[in-house]
């Protein structure tokens, strides 16, 4: 007798496939979702460790947190209410001046640039507390000058250290010279600065630049590399006077100013009527990173220099102060400048 079996028509054949397509489309689909979920979790996020940085989305809130810190600035100096007192002695003995619009500027600022990527290093000139704490956000809006002028550009974000300077010139700010007040943002990848923002705060002037990528500032059209006018700090013009005549003649202006982010903007075609000019910048004593990192950037992206008094290249990493003192200049020719002034280097110990 022969064994009894179950016959299916060809409908059934063909409802049975399909059933079984089913199930394991089904558990193949649920198996990719899986796969999908875990991928994001575990891609890094923007600013994360292990992740990268859109050095563009980065310039623009730079440029935003030195507009910020710029209005506690502002407001501070023009409400009188400073609370100026010493932090400090420089190495030449000058007191150190720390005021309100430091510490409230720098609070803005730093926890904007936190806030918007966590992971990123930032150094500041003054000290973060953690119980003065403040929430902020970053939309993440980019304004059209820079869309139109940069593109976007990925970096390992280990690479990336923020400089930030929340007040520039305070001496200056104590005594209501508020041209030479500035706030900076620099941005360095591997100690290489890429990224400046000078913003001048009592006149809403902001000068950005990325190396390789674009600025809404340009160079003058001219330099007198014969008679050059130099701008210096205002506490050491004599010293430096007496050297510069001696390489340039006697003709040679020497222009004392405050801030190194205003000292910087006297080398560029700045629209700002209380900018005075200059051909060269020099510096014969220590200077902080903070101070100088912005205003590298700037004249980087410009195709300008600015290095030790020997011609180094300062790097943006390790420690906060650059020894060298410094020499920028742009649309010149930097290493003959150099080999003109071989005794400032002795100077700057």
């Amino acid at each position: 007798m022969a064994p009894m079996g179950i016959r299916l028509s060809p409908l059934g054949m063909a409802v049975f496939c399909l059933l079984g397509l089913g199930v394991l489309y089904h558990l193949y689909s649920g198996f990719l979702a899986g796969r999908f979920a875990f991928f994001m979790l575990s891609e890094p996020a923007a600013g994360a460790p292990g992740g990268v940085v859109d050095l563009r989305e980065l310039l623009a809130v730079s440029v935003l947190a030195a507009a910020r810190g710029g209005e506690e600035v502002r407001r501070v100096r023009e409400g009188n209410v400073l609370n100026a007192k010493a932090k400090g002695k420089t190495r030449e003995g000058a007191d150190e001046q720390l005021t309100s619009g430091d510490l409230l500027s720098n609070r803005r600022m730093f926890y904007l640039l936190k806030s918007a990527f966590p992971a990123v290093q930032i150094n500041s000139e003054e000290h973060v507390d953690a119980a003065d704490q403040e929430t902020v956000s970053w939309d993440r809006s980019i304004p059209e000058e820079i869309k139109q002028k940069i593109q976007p550009k990925e970096v390992p974000a280990e690479s990336v250290t923020v400089w930030i300077d929340p007040l520039d010139a305070t001496q200056e700010y104590t005594e209501n010279l508020r041209q030479y007040v500035t706030t900076m943002v620099c941005v360095a990848v591997n100690g290489k600065p890429v990224i400046g923002v000078i913003h001048k705060p009592f006149s809403a002037y902001t000068v950005w630049a990325m190396v390789d990528g674009g600025s809404n500032v340009k160079a003058r059209s001219s330099y007198n590399e014969k008679t050059p006018r130099i701008i210096v700090s205002r506490s050491h013009a004599g010293k430096v006077e007496q050297l510069a005549q001696q390489t340039f003649g006697n003709k040679t202006v020497i222009i004392p100013a405050g801030g190194a982010g205003y000292k910087v903007l006297a080398l560029l075609d700045v629209a700002d009527k209380n900018q005075e000019e200059a051909d060269i910048y020099i510096h014969v004593t220590y200077i902080k990173k903070w101070d100088i990192c912005a205003g590298n950037a700037v004249l980087r992206a410009l195709g300008g220099h600015m290095t030790t008094l020997t011609g180094e290249e300062i790097t943006y990493t390790g420690s906060d102060g650059n020894e060298g003192g410094l020499i920028a200049s742009i649309n010149m020719n930097h290493k003959a400048l150099i080999e003109k002034l071989p005794d400032l280097e002795k100077t700057s110990h």
